[in-house]
């Protein structure tokens, strides 16, 4: 499964297409242009179980790398990730 990558002005969102219909989202807002607020995740129960969390997580920690910006983690799940893994710290705007 691919994650792909749609922004529009300052809004964006990471996701996952299956049969033409979104079946999971990370939500972001550009707070300004090195800083990424994520602000919602969510996955469809039929992927539940395949860390798919995890990967919109990874996929937008590498995204910030890239382009030298920083996360403000607002969305509850992303958070819990960022605490839990010493990994995001480069990436995690405290």
């Amino acid at each position: 499964m691919e994650i792909q990558n749609k922004k529009e002005g300052n809004k964006g969102i990471f996701y996952i297409e299956k049969d033409g219909k979104t079946v999971a989202e990370m939500v972001y807002t550009m707070a300004a242009p090195d800083k990424m607020i994520i602000e919602h995740t969510e996955v469809s129960d039929e992927l539940k179980g395949q860390n798919i969390g995890s990967k919109l997580v990874k996929n937008a920690a590498d995204f910030a790398r890239k382009n030298n910006m920083k996360i403000i983690p607002l969305c509850p799940f992303t958070l819990s990730v960022f605490k839990k893994r010493p990994e995001y710290e480069d990436v995690w705007l405290k």
